[in-house]
């Protein structure tokens, strides 16, 4: 039987995990709490590591976990810059991920563009100030904007696939043309799409190839007036060149459900207390610019997803 430890479970989660390590029968442990060194090394022998993305493996747990005679570790979300993955697998580790509903992401950053277009933010604002005057709040509509994808995965494909309904013109830049997106979007260059689009929404995963990945010459070659909205992670977006682009006028806004930094400070309380980060206190300071907490995948068919996918891959591998 595998052996399985699970950490960072949240309490929705956990009827999850029960199902599916009955189905897979999976002998499996569950912990609140995220992993750490002297957790790991208290645990008996096992053979897989289950994680959440706000989790870094670090090189010593990576040893430790190879003495416990872990063979893998997943982690219940799409990026993996958190697991290390290099050194896992130079000691032998396999390292994977999982995929979860597209549509959540999908869906919230569609959302995200019309609440900057039509100026929610500032709206609610003033509304429970009790002002209910439209001054300054005439939006835009998306059937009439042009939207650019950076990125074709599951999640910017769904993108494309949900927004072509708006009846918008989309283009898309990706490694490689899908030719199943060919009644939706037109594959184009990464300065077409810069120079074209009045909305760019980042889909590509984060590496050391894609930090600062819209970096100040980029973001320069955007549309004056244009919106940029990312809900892929952070590090993506230079959020100096960004604060600069936002400040001149460059950008009409932005939507974040992600910013550079934001691994110590989202999925916390911090209610009453000071934050430390200047560039979060400037962007949140912005009427133009919405900013959520990374809360993007969160749906119910994602989170089953999310649970079910991390046993039955691993069950799959090792048998």
């Amino acid at each position: 039987m595998i052996k399985m430890v699970a950490f960072a479970v949240e309490k929705e989660e956990l009827p999850i995990f029960q199902n599916c390590k009955d189905r897979y029968e999976i002998d499996l442990t569950c912990f609140e709490e995220k992993p750490n060194l002297e957790r790991i090394k208290s645990l008996k022998a096992f053979d897989v590591i289950n994680v959440l993305s706000d989790t870094v493996i670090t090189e010593q747990m990576w040893n430790v976990l190879k003495e416990k005679g872990v063979k893998i570790g997943i982690t219940r979300c799409i990026g993996m810059e958190h697991m290390n993955k290099e050194y896992a697998e130079s000691l032998g580790i396999t390292v994977m991920n999982i995929s979860y509903s597209p549509s959540s992401v999908a869906d919230y950053a569609i959302m995200m563009m019309l609440m900057v277009l039509r100026h929610v933010k500032p709206i609610m604002q003033r509304y429970t100030a009790q002002d209910f005057t439209p001054k300054g709040f005439r939006g835009r509509e998306l059937p009439s904007m042009t939207v650019g994808i950076i990125g074709a995965g599951n999640i910017g494909s769904t993108v494309i696939k949900h927004l072509s309904g708006f009846g918008c013109p989309i283009y898309y830049w990706n490694r490689s043309e899908k030719k199943e997106l060919e009644p939706f979007a037109t594959f184009c260059s990464l300065d077409t799409l810069l120079t074209k689009s009045d909305i760019v929404s980042i889909h590509i995963a984060y590496s050391d190839e894609t930090y600062h990945f819209m970096d100040k010459e980029k973001i320069a070659k955007m549309k004056e007036g244009s919106v940029l909205i990312n809900t892929a992670r952070g590090p993506i977006v230079d959020t100096s060149a960004l604060i600069e682009a936002l400040e001149k006028g460059k950008l009409g806004g932005a939507g974040l459900d992600v910013f550079e930094g934001d691994r110590t400070i989202y999925y916390r309380n911090f209610k009453n207390q000071l934050i430390n980060n200047h560039e979060l206190a400037i962007l949140n300071a912005m009427q133009n610019v919405l900013m959520l907490p990374h809360f993007a995948y969160f749906t119910d068919q994602a989170l089953y997803d999310m649970v079910s996918n991390s046993i039955k891959k691993v069950y799959e591998a090792l048998q």
